[in-house]
């Protein structure tokens, strides 16, 4: 399988750049994982960056993507919007090629398909290392990212390392770090301070106190609220933060900009759970702590990428 998938991988590379746009490609992994890719015109000069986008429970890569709904799908206008997104990226970063690969399991949820498979960790490691070393470029970074149940893919994956990969340059948690816990501190301190250009940022909101249909659907101790404070609290034991409110967060940021947790207060129980990535998560996850920071776009404020969206 490996070596069908490294020709298949040069022939969409090549396939980018003939068609001279972006392309959309899909291809099963095992019998419960699909990828989808979204390939830029590649230029083989440039810097790239390999996003790794694990989907949220219950959504489909089309509904994550803010495609129109075929079929039964559920229309979902105003979720997420990762394509038109990373159209936006790709438009402030233009001398870097920004792929990225759609994680989706068949059962539309990380945490489940992880109680499926024994084996999950090596399911997980053959997964990523299947997308990165089958890119060809000598310039490449990889960042990964995920909404909601998607966290569970990137913890799955530091479940099988002894210490995150140096080419491992960013890792984004948008309202989906539920399985931190104390085991991988030591693994998060080590690779902040191993080099300078790795970034760690988190996304959440008080889900604590949120309620639906009038009832709390998270516990005291179960949701991204808690366990960002947690992670806020393990690793401010040798990593100063600086704390900044606005309108509408409260942001910690430490080691030089590049750890940022940013937290939203819930004064109405509501919820903000995808609202989050909706407006301009996806783009702040990628350029926070960057020179394009804030540029052109508020994290929480009008979303900035409509004219994008298909």
């Amino acid at each position: 399988m490996i070596r069908s998938l490294s020709l298949m991988f040069m022939i969409l590379y090549w396939y980018s750049q003939l068609l001279s746009q972006d392309s959309l490609v899909a291809f099963g992994f095992g019998d419960d994982v699909t990828i989808t890719l979204d390939l830029p015109i590649f230029h083989p000069q440039q810097k790239m960056i390999i996003i790794f986008y694990a989907l949220p429970n219950g959504n489909t890569t089309r509904q994550t993507m803010g495609l129109k709904p075929i079929d039964n799908e559920k229309p979902t206008p105003n979720v997420q919007n990762i394509l038109a997104q990373t159209k936006f990226i790709r438009a402030t970063l233009k001398n870097t090629d920004v792929v990225v690969a759609y994680l989706e399991t068949s059962y539309h949820s990380w945490p489940l398909w992880k109680t499926k498979h024994n084996d999950y960790i090596q399911i997980v490691q053959r997964i990523t290392d299947t997308i990165w070393n089958h890119f060809p470029s000598n310039n490449k970074e990889l960042y990964f990212n995920g909404h909601s149940g998607g966290g569970r893919f990137i913890f799955s994956y530091l479940d099988g390392v002894k210490e995150i990969p140096s080419f491992v340059k960013r890792i984004s948690f948008l309202d989906s770090n539920y399985g931190y816990d104390s085991s991988y501190l030591s693994k998060f301190n080590n690779w902040i301070r191993s080099t300078k250009d790795h970034y760690l940022n988190v996304f959440a909101y008080n889900d604590s106190i949120a309620l639906y249909q009038g009832k709390p659907f998270v516990s005291a101790t179960g949701g991204t609220w808690y366990r960002s404070y947690l992670m806020l609290k393990e690793m401010g034991a040798t990593i100063p933060f600086k704390k900044t409110l606005t309108d509408s967060l409260i942001i910690y940021t430490g080691y030089h900009n590049r750890v940022q947790f940013f937290l939203k207060p819930n004064y109405d129980r509501g919820i903000y759970h995808t609202r989050q990535v909706e407006l301009n998560g996806f783009i702040h996850s990628v350029l926070c702590s960057t020179r394009y920071d804030s540029k052109n776009y508020k994290y929480y404020g009008n979303r900035v990428y409509d004219d994008l969206m298909e």
